[in-house]
């Protein structure tokens, strides 16, 4: 297992705003879905932070999302060791196969690989 990307989730009520801030900061959008949007680094595209209002369907939106290579080993080493499995394992229809798991310190994770 390896991991490919972190990228933190702020939840807003304002994405076009903070979109436009992190533009200062050098950030330009490279998704919008309509309840989360992305922003990357044009130098450096997997340097990104997401802007979310909500999350389609889990119940919480995450403290971070980590991409990794193999989500399902992930998940069932992620099962074994007993931590809250917050949203279960499934095919997202934007693309990604993902679950939600708590911390130590109840930061909600969003584990997550590409299809």
């Amino acid at each position: 297992m390896s991991v490919r990307r972190v990228v933190p989730n702020l939840r807003t009520k304002v994405v076009e705003e903070n979109r436009d801030f992190y533009g200062l900061l050098g950030f330009e959008e490279v998704m919008n879905l309509g309840w989360i949007t992305t922003v990357a680094s044009p130098s450096g595209p997997q340097e990104q932070v997401s802007l979310m209002t909500h999350d389609l369907t889990a119940p919480v939106v995450p403290d971070l999302s980590v991409e990794v290579d193999d989500v399902d080993a992930v998940y069932a080493v992620v099962r074994e060791s007993g931590a809250e499995i917050v949203h279960p394992l499934q095919d997202e229809e934007w693309g990604v196969r993902r679950f939600f798991v708590r911390d130590p310190d109840g930061r909600v994770v969003n584990v997550l690989s590409h299809r």
